[in-house]
């Protein structure tokens, strides 16, 4: 019997003792909605969510009701010591970070010390602990990006342009190097590296990302420019990752020590450009909005960029499941409903991951 590709990993999760850094983040909040959906006990360290985001997704949902949740910072040694150590995790999923291309020109100190020696204590941290599986969240940006037209592979050498990029690098060499170091017995701590690519979805708010700023400007009335329009990213919608991540776990649990790190991308119909992004997302608003202005680019980013994902296909049994339009739809109906409605913010997460879930297990393996 063939076996099942995308399986839900949400079974797995049943009353295990998870923490998830970075839980106040767009990503982690998508993570811990799902966790708590599958019944694990969730707990969550990250920096209070930014200020002037009113519509930030933990805050809105209500999450900190329904996990446990510690504000700090990666960077305080101590702190995060202390919160593992409390915990003690089964599994953690570390996904704080400094995520902003453009911040990181303007803040590079505080991206370097939060990416690279927040990893640090991350990893020292859940160790000592004694946590048994954790996943490192980097990003395709960790590749060196040669423009190439072909997906990179997780083999393809690491680097970066930007100080963000460079970080994020730096992180996932860390990861490995901490992984062969201190993980080498059967019962230690079990870890590897997701690379995810632009990952989109209801309720990020994160500044200079493209989606966030036309949410912003449809609530606000205003136009917003885009600013390379011509640049190709692989856009997937964030539950996508989030599974990624949870069936790298699972993988881990289940004995695939030697697997260091993964890509997690979508198919080819996702991989367009910004400009063809920002037109579907105005569209579905029913608003123009959008202002192409190529001039405004100030600082260096990458124009193209894709995954190879055959590994997460071959050794975790992961491809995603949703093309461009259902992203899109799914992405844009959760942003006109949050704006309207916040106090619905719990119940939009539950839906939007109800239906996600419905996709999964569908599709047998070749």
């Amino acid at each position: 019997m063939a076996r099942l590709l995308n399986p839900d990993p949400s079974s797995f999760f049943k009353g295990k003792r998870v923490l998830v850094t970075g839980h106040t983040g767009f990503t982690g909040a998508w993570m811990c909605q799902w966790l708590i959906h599958a019944g694990a006990d969730v707990h969550g360290f990250a920096l209070a969510p930014e200020e002037g985001q009113d519509l930030n997704l933990f805050t809105v949902s209500r999450l900190g009701e329904r996990m446990a949740s510690e504000i700090g910072d990666i960077r305080d040694e101590a702190a995060i010591a202390a919160c593992l150590a409390r915990v003690k995790p089964e599994i953690v999923f570390h996904l704080a970070a400094q995520p902003l291309v453009r911040r990181s020109y303007v803040e590079p100190e505080m991206t370097y010390s939060t990416n690279v020696m927040g990893t640090m204590n991350v990893l020292r941290a859940a160790h000592a602990a004694g946590t048994k599986i954790l996943v490192n969240i980097t990003s395709d940006k960790a590749y060196l990006n040669r423009e190439w037209v072909w997906g990179y592979r997780e083999n393809d050498q690491l680097g970066g342009h930007d100080i963000y990029s460079s970080s994020k690098a730096c992180a996932d060499i860390l990861a490995t190097s901490f992984r062969l170091s201190y993980c080498g017995k059967e019962a230690d701590m079990r870890l590897a590296t997701g690379r995810a690519g632009n990952v989109i979805g209801g309720g990020d708010w994160a500044e200079d990302r493209l989606i966030p700023d036309i949410a912003r400007a449809y609530r606000a009335g205003n136009n917003v420019t885009i600013r390379r329009p011509n640049a190709v990213r692989p856009w997937q919608h964030v539950l996508e990752a989030v599974r990624g991540y949870f069936q790298l776990a699972i993988a881990l649990s289940e004995g695939k020590t030697d697997i260091a790190a993964v890509n997690f991308g979508p198919d080819s119909e996702n991989v367009v450009e910004v400009g063809r992004l920002a037109e579907a997302i105005q569209d579905t608003l029913g608003q123009d909005l959008i202002v192409i202005d190529p001039d405004s680019s100030t600082v260096h980013e990458a124009n193209l960029l894709r995954l190879d994902i055959t590994k997460a296909r071959e050794e975790l049994g992961w491809t995603p499941l949703m093309g461009f339009r259902q992203t899109v739809d799914l992405t844009t109906h959760f942003y006109k409903a949050i704006i309207e409605r916040p106090g619905d913010a719990e119940r939009l997460l539950q839906q939007d991951l109800d239906t996600y879930c419905g996709l999964l297990g569908s599709r047998p393996a070749a």
